[in-house]
């Protein structure tokens, strides 16, 4: 069965965006991985293997969702993690529409 654009992005954009924020939460802002976590609603032991690059590993090429990834991150610290949701669904979009994903999914076209 082919998998759905929001099942490939779930399985594969979700860690690779989280892992994205989680870095800039700890380089951009000083967070610890305890405190990244918190912000996140995640485990700290999913932000160290998302930082020790277990998680996520596909790497984001265009500067520009980099940059909104890093507003994102600093939304969430500044405004609490209730943005946690809405940041992450703003990536998937932007991701899906630079076709960032594409040569990976078949539903990204």
């Amino acid at each position: 069965m082919q998998r759905t654009t929001c099942e490939y992005m779930m399985w594969n954009g979700l860690p690779v965006i989280r892992k994205e924020i989680a870095e800039s939460m700890i380089n951009d802002y000083g967070l610890t991985q305890k405190e990244t976590a918190e912000k996140l609603g995640i485990t700290p032991a999913a932000v160290c293997q998302y930082v020790s690059k277990k998680r996520g590993r596909f790497e984001i090429a265009d500067k520009t969702i980099i940059k909104e990834i890093k507003i994102s991150a600093q939304n969430i610290i500044e405004k609490g993690n209730g943005l946690v949701i809405n940041e992450t669904c703003r990536i998937c979009k932007l991701l899906r529409a630079s076709n960032e994903f594409g040569m990976f999914c078949p539903g990204c076209d």
